[in-house]
């Protein structure tokens, strides 16, 4: 393994996580007010309703299937009866459904905010950002899946990515694994490194809290503003 693999995969994966956990940290503690995803919904509603729903159902699907290819060993799947010819045509037509959707999403998403004039006003040069790295690790990740097991003959990457990405949770980063992977996957894998650094400092810490403070919160009383009859009432101090 040469200087520059060393760099971008065992090194930049320490650098990114850790920008990551204190980046929370310090814009949980400094920026309580700023940690929200800053709604548009009042600017613009209708291409709203149809975006939003396919990026973030997309994008749950995706998660979940990067979970179970990174984090779930390929001998633990084997142990309960799936095999790997099953596995692969699973997880290659949900993974290529889920980022048709989240691609078509986003695309809705991103035309939205360029055209909106009152949601184009409030996106932040962080947001633009945070959309450009976020739709290139989408696209990447699509194009690789595309590629290495639709177009070409497939590719095992729970052999390679996987255990790399595993060891660097392990603390024995096993950076010649990423190192001879497909440079679709290479491409892929940094650009998420990339977007997990910029994480903290733009919208997406919305994904990271859950609603707990709801289910204790007191009750929000209104007042109604009934039309008074008769004259006012006078008090000292003023009218009442």
């Amino acid at each position: 393994m040469n200087a520059l693999d060393l760099l971008l995969w065992v090194v930049a994966p320490y650098v990114a996580l850790t920008v990551f956990v204190l980046g929370h940290v310090w814009r949980y503690r400094y920026d309580k007010f700023g940690w929200t995803t800053r709604s548009s919904q009042l600017y613009e509603s209708r291409l709203l309703r149809i975006g939003s729903p396919l990026f973030h159902f997309g994008i749950l699907v995706v998660i979940l299937g990067h979970v179970g290819g990174l984090v779930i060993p390929k001998s633990w799947t084997e142990a309960v009866g799936v095999t790997e010819d099953a596995y692969h045509v699973v997880a290659v037509a949900l993974g290529t459904i889920a980022g048709a959707c989240t691609v078509a999403g986003l695309a809705i998403l991103v035309y939205r905010r360029r055209t909106v004039g009152p949601v184009f006003s409030a996106t932040t040069r962080n947001d633009k950002l945070m959309y450009a790295v976020l739709s290139v690790v989408i696209l990447l990740g699509l194009a690789a899946t595309v590629a290495a097991n639709i177009l070409g003959g497939g590719y095992d990457y729970r052999s390679t990515v996987s255990p790399w990405f595993r060891s660097i949770f392990m603390f024995q980063p096993r950076g010649e694994l990423m190192a001879g992977a497909p440079l679709l996957f290479r491409l892929h894998a940094f650009s998420a490194l990339v977007l997990f650094a910029l994480w903290p400092f733009t919208r997406l810490v919305h994904m990271l809290t859950a609603p707990v403070g709801y289910l204790t919160r007191p009750y929000i009383v209104y007042r109604s503003r009934e039309a008074r009859t008769g004259p006012p009432t006078w008090m000292p101090g003023g009218r009442r």
